[in-house]
């Protein structure tokens, strides 16, 4: 099992960047494929990037592509999000999920989640 944590939310101006972080629990992290997700008010949970276990593999939403890059670092079991050139409708709430088997898109596919951390992006 793992636990995660994100970080690295907060309140940018349209155009600005961020850098969210997800620190995991447990001496297992490079087995596992990880995920980013949002949620924006009164939205369906959505994929913003995946990654696998080793970081060699990335893949993204369309929303997330040109702006947005995954990757991580196994030796501090942490995964990364870096966000640039924010939009007003990329505001949301941003979770970060662990899987053992995979690393897709689907939601549906990941076993772990942290609990979260608001974006906000004001025009």
């Amino acid at each position: 099992q793992v636990q995660l944590v994100e970080s690295g939310g907060g309140l940018v101006q349209a155009g600005g960047s961020l850098r969210l972080a997800c620190a995991a629990s447990g001496r297992t992290f490079s087995t596992y494929g990880m995920g980013w997700f949002r949620q924006a008010p009164g939205k369906e949970r959505e994929a913003v990037a995946a990654i696998s276990w080793s970081g060699n593999g990335t893949r993204y939403a369309d929303s997330a592509k040109g702006r947005f890059t995954i990757s991580r670092d196994n030796a501090k079991n942490t995964v990364y999000l870096q966000m640039n050139s924010l939009k007003p409708e990329d505001t949301a709430v941003y979770y970060c999920a662990a899987d053992r088997t995979r690393w897709d898109l689907r939601r549906e596919h990941y076993d772990y989640w942290g609990q979260g951390t608001q974006v906000t992006v004001s025009s």
